[in-house]
C-alpha cells in the first residue's frame, strides 16, 4: 500500500513537472515573432526596388501588396487576440498609394513591432486565456497568436515565386 501511494505520488510529480515545463511563456512566442521579422526583412531587402510592383499574374497582388497584406494582418491577428481594434484596418496597409521600397518595409516591420510589444505584455496566464478569434473561433490567446504566424509564414513564402520570377535568390531558411 505504501508503495502504491509513493508510485501514485511520484506520477502526480511527473505530471506537474511535464505540464509545467511544456507551457510556453510569453518569452518563447516573441522570440519566434523575431525570428520571423528578421527572416522577412530578408526578403523585403532581397526585392529590388524597381520589382516591388511586381505581379506573377495580372490577378495576383504585387510582391509589395502581398508584403502590405502580411503587415496588416499581423494587426488584425494581434488586436482580435487582444480584443482590440486593429491600427492598421483589415487591408488597409495593401491598399496605401505609396508602394517604394522604404515604404513598404517600414510598415510590415512596424506590423512586427506592434506584435511583438503586445506579446511583451502577456503573462503565460494571459497567454493561455480563450478568447474568440474573428467573434468564430474560441481558442487560447497563444494559439490565435500561432494563427496569425502561420498567415505570415504563408504570405512570406508565396513571395519566394515573386523574388525567383525577378531574378533574384530568395533568402535561407531560417528555422532557428
Amino acid at each position: 500500500m505504501k508503495t502504491i501511494k509513493l508510485l501514485t505520488s511520484l506520477l502526480v510529480l511527473m505530471a506537474v513537472f511535464n505540464t509545467a515545463r511544456a507551457q510556453t511563456t510569453s518569452a518563447d512566442v516573441v522570440k519566434e515573432w523575431e525570428r520571423a521579422k528578421a527572416y522577412t526583412k530578408e526578403y523585403l531587402d532581397a526585392m529590388p526596388e524597381k520589382d516591388y510592383g511586381l505581379k506573377p499574374t495580372p490577378e495576383m497582388r504585387s510582391f509589395a501588396e502581398q508584403m502590405l497584406h502580411l503587415g496588416a494582418d499581423n494587426y488584425v491577428f494581434t488586436a482580435a487576440a487582444l480584443g482590440a481594434k486593429s491600427p492598421a484596418g483589415m487591408d488597409q496597409l495593401e491598399k496605401t498609394s505609396e508602394k517604394t521600397k522604404v515604404v513598404v518595409t517600414k510598415n510590415v516591420l512596424d506590423s512586427y513591432d506592434f506584435v511583438i510589444a503586445a506579446l511583451k505584455k502577456l503573462n503565460t496566464a494571459q497567454l493561455n486565456e480563450k478568447v474568440k478569434l474573428f467573434d468564430r473561433f474560441e481558442l487560447s490567446r497563444e494559439a490565435a497568436f500561432e494563427k496569425g504566424f502561420e498567415h505570415q509564414t504563408h504570405h512570406r513564402g508565396q513571395t519566394t515565386v515573386y523574388l525567383r520570377l525577378a531574378g533574384t535568390k530568395p533568402p535561407q531558411e531560417k528555422l532557428f
